[in-house]
């Protein structure tokens, strides 16, 4: 089973970076897309997802160029 997020409370404007430091211009109650949760440490940018390299399945191309030869024929 995957892991949730935090505790499953709702987060609120009281815990944005920007609140909380008086850098927010908003008058809205609910998080905003410029969000950023207050942490001790500061400003952290978001989470990114991790890179993951898929294993090659296919041995072939699906479509190659024409060898010299095949193009020599085609225009003779």
């Amino acid at each position: 089973m995957a892991k949730g997020r935090g505790n499953g409370r709702r987060v609120g404007c009281e815990d944005c970076f920007f609140r909380q430091n008086l850098l927010c211009a908003l008058a809205d109650d609910e998080p905003c897309a410029t969000f950023r949760p207050a942490h001790p440490d500061g400003l952290r940018p978001p989470r990114q997802l991790r890179f993951q390299f898929r294993q090659e399945r296919r041995t072939q191309a699906v479509w190659a160029m024409p060898s010299a030869q095949e193009q020599a024929a085609l225009h003779a």
